[in-house]
């Protein structure tokens, strides 16, 4: 009887409206000015990656003969690929950057509110 009791009290739970605590508003500020820059970096990288692949299946002869015009173009897209590889972290970085400086303001007055609880 005990069991059916506390297994319906964490159902209830979970559709019970939840109160959002001043944390939980700071989580999600610091994740929402972080997102920005973790997508960028994530789709960017994957990019210069397929575009190094290509560029290697290219100049190996693995997509086409492996001659001629093929080849240079696999060249210029693994130097493409290598490129966008090695830049990723520096945009990357500068992308959180300015996205942290937007969100500064709001991020310190909320936590500013918690530390002074």
């Amino acid at each position: 009887m005990d069991t059916d009791k506390t297994c319906a009290e964490s159902i209830a739970k979970q559709y019970a409206p939840k109160s959002a605590s001043k944390l939980t508003a700071l989580k999600k500020l610091d994740a929402k000015a972080k997102r920005p820059a973790n997508v960028f970096a994530y789709s960017f990288g994957i990019a210069s990656s397929l575009l190094l692949g290509v560029g290697m299946c290219l100049t190996m002869g693995v997509l086409g003969p492996g001659e001629g015009t093929l080849f240079v173009l696999g060249i210029v897209l693994g130097i493409l690929g290598i490129a966008g590889a090695s830049v990723n972290l520096v945009l990357y970085r500068w992308i959180l950057e300015t996205s942290k400086k937007k969100y500064a303001f709001e991020i310190m007055e909320l936590a500013k509110e918690i530390a002074g609880e």
